[in-house]
């Protein structure tokens, strides 16, 4: 009996909790004091209160009223306006006169709903020129809102708290320096407010910001929704613990392990030899995560022993710490480092035999170092020893990382928890920059952005509006023959989204970095997506895009490329000859091509194809390139061909 009055009594604190829940009306996150509102557009804003409760909205000259439904949710909309303000909003509920909730500086202007994965993630404060920009970052006409992460099986009516902020110099620092650059560019340009709506997760899959229903209609897709039907919040939680767990072990060696391995005495004759530079994926069968060690015993003469020396670790991959005959030299240092050179103290270097040892992360598939070998090295600041060559390499030796799911991956759970609670606040329209994640599905990406952009299009039941994106950059080993790439892939993928209505992609192949999937260049990457918006959606007069192919004719053992997007005339970005187009027969060899601008046209040829059948311009992960129009936008990526693609690595 006493376990069914307790039973009740919990029953109705539930129940008393939830009414007063709904108690007062409330709205989502999105609405707060200092938001920017959607102009030119009827304006949305809802929110719950008590079923049946009257709600009544006062926003500059307007005013409106509803009532809620059976589940206390309720929805107005307000008249278009135009751009200007500063406004206020007040809510009211039932007969109350005094307003229950008012949100101040409330300006109308232009909503961008910016998303993607960690280039559109990565800060102003992590960029080319933050020293620079954060101080003088202070601009009342731009307004920044960035979502939390949270995940969420089922779609959710909230975001985790936050609130919208005035662009300022501390603000500024954590906002997506893409998304930040675009605002600043379409404020100068259009001098109306420009808010920027910020939702994103580095590592993301595009199928993880796409609704649940309307994966299901892409029988791509249909199988990997289904599959993850038997998740529950309870394997969220243990993630969560896990991941504690993960990079507990990451930063923190246990039971003393970091001062026993690398002793000079440690004995190491029964650890692997392998060669550096190199990775794990090189030593290992299969793919492996997890803690490895990696140590080298030297011979130093008297130019070296007892000299304050330098040593240069070149290019690590992943996070690791240096110790040099037993003394820790640095600590969970990352490869985003700009640097990886120590001082290693004369008190340190000994005549004779000197050991370094590296304790080093391998995480999602890296581990270990990367070429290019003479980078590796100790110095004394006049003569040089390399490091490279045969280094003991031991896994296992410290407590396994447990298997992280990163449900933040999965199919639907960022649409569920971060984009439909926002849906359908007023946009002028969204900018992307995703599609790093997806390298191994490239070709179907161009069934996947499309159904991404339908749906949001859908949700939001504002017309077709405006999706920008950005094209990936040049990435990866360049290759010295033409080669196919999963990245040329994709960049193909992105352009032929083009087809949908009222899109746009701005090209940045020129601007990647070779080892660096996170160019820190994100000035240029958001003024060039502004330009975009300013053609598209503003009707500026400004050139836009680079030069992009409409056609192509073969005469004899040359191809004739026909180019849209010239502006004044075609040119190389570095005043040498091109480069970057392959031509190919019919045995589909393709061969470095000679090509030459001919007004608005390039002509290509290849003294090994006597009768060419296709070209090919930038088609690489990381492509040597040089075409340019008169104002220096590059030639988007392109292939005449549509044979099968081998991808690679």
């Amino acid at each position: 009996m006493a376990f069914k009055i307790n039973h009740l009594t919990g029953f109705l604190s539930l129940i008393l909790l939830s009414i007063s829940v709904h108690a007062q009306v409330s709205l989502p996150h999105v609405f707060s004091d200092h938001m920017i509102l959607q102009r030119e557009k009827p304006i949305p804003v809802w929110g719950w209160a008590t079923p049946g409760a009257n709600i009544t909205l006062a926003f500059a000259d307007q005013k409106v009223s509803t009532t809620t439904d059976e589940d206390g949710k309720w929805m107005v909309h307000f008249a278009k306006m135009d751009a200007g303000g500063p406004y206020e909003m007040e809510i009211f509920e039932g007969e109350n006169t005094n307003a229950t909730i008012v949100y101040k500086d409330v300006l109308i202007g232009d909503v961008w709903f910016a998303s993607g994965q960690s280039n559109m993630e990565l800060q102003v404060q992590q960029a080319d020129g933050a020293d620079e920009e954060v101080p003088v970052a202070y601009n009342y006409q731009i307004r920044l809102f960035k979502v939390p992460h949270k995940i969420s099986i089922t779609p959710l009516d909230n975001t985790l708290e936050t609130e919208w902020k005035v662009c300022d110099s501390t603000s500024v620092k954590e906002a997506s320096a893409v998304a930040y650059y675009f605002a600043k560019k379409l404020q100068q340009t259009t001098n109306v407010p420009i808010g920027i709506l910020e939702i994103d997760w580095g590592g993301t899959p595009v199928e993880a910001w796409t609704s649940r229903e309307m994966l299901l209609t892409e029988p791509l897709m249909r199988n990997n929704v289904l599959q993850n039907d038997t998740v529950t919040e309870d394997h969220f939680v243990k993630d969560s613990l896990d991941l504690i767990k993960f990079w507990d072990i990451v930063y923190n060696p246990k039971n003393g392990i970091d001062t026993i391995i690398p002793n000079p005495d440690f004995e190491d004759g029964d650890w692997r030899t392998v060669t550096l530079p190199g990775n794990v994926s090189e030593w290992e069968s299969g793919f492996y995560e997890g803690m490895i060690w990696l140590r080298k015993t030297i011979e130093l003469d008297t130019q070296f022993g007892g000299k304050e020396l330098t040593l240069n670790l070149g290019h690590p991959e992943m996070n690791y710490s240096l110790y040099f005959n037993g003394a820790e030299i640095c600590k969970t240092q990352w490869n985003a480092n700009l640097t990886h050179d120590y001082k290693i103290p004369a008190e340190l270097v000994q005549k004779g035999k000197n050991t370094i040892a590296l304790r080093m992360a391998a995480l999602w598939g890296g581990g270990g170092i990367n070429p290019p070998a003479e980078e590796i090295y100790l110095s004394n600041g006049a003569d040089k020893i390399s490091l490279t060559g045969d280094w003991k390499y031991k896994r296992n030796l410290e407590q396994a990382i447990p298997l992280i799911h990163n449900f933040q991956y999965y199919p639907s759970y960022l649409y569920n928890a971060m984009i439909n609670p926002v849906v359908p606040y007023g946009l002028a329209g969204f900018i992307w920059y995703q599609g790093e994640a997806n390298e191994n599905m490239a070709y179907d990406y161009r069934k996947l952005l499309p159904l991404m952009i339908n749906d949001w299009r859908i949700r939001w039941q504002q017309g077709f509006l405006p999706f920008l994106w950005v094209q990936l950059p040049n990435y990866m080993k360049k290759d010295s023959e033409p080669a196919d790439g999963k990245w040329a892939v994709m960049r193909e993928s992105q352009t032929k989204t083009l087809e949908l209505p009222n899109t746009g992609m701005a090209c940045i192949i020129e601007l990647g970095e070779t080892d660096n999937i996170h160019p820190t260049n994100k000035t240029d990457v958001g003024n060039r997506l502004a330009a975009v918006a300013q053609k598209l959606v503003y009707k500026m007069d400004v050139q836009a895009s680079g030069p992009v192919i409409k056609g192509y004719t073969i005469e004899g053992n040359e191809i004739r490329i026909q180019f849209s997007e010239v502006a004044e005339g075609l040119s190389t970005s570095d005043e040498k000859p091109l480069i970057g187009f392959a031509v190919a027969g019919e045995d589909q060899k393709f061969y470095w091509a000679n090509a030459k601008i001919n007004g608005s046209e390039v002509i290509v040829s290849a003294k090994e194809v006597e009768n060419p059948v296709a070209v090919r311009y930038a088609w690489a992960n990381n492509p040597d390139c040089n075409l340019v129009n008169s104002v220096g936008l590059p030639a988007l990526p392109f292939r005449t061909d549509n044979w099968k693609v081998v991808t690679q690595k």
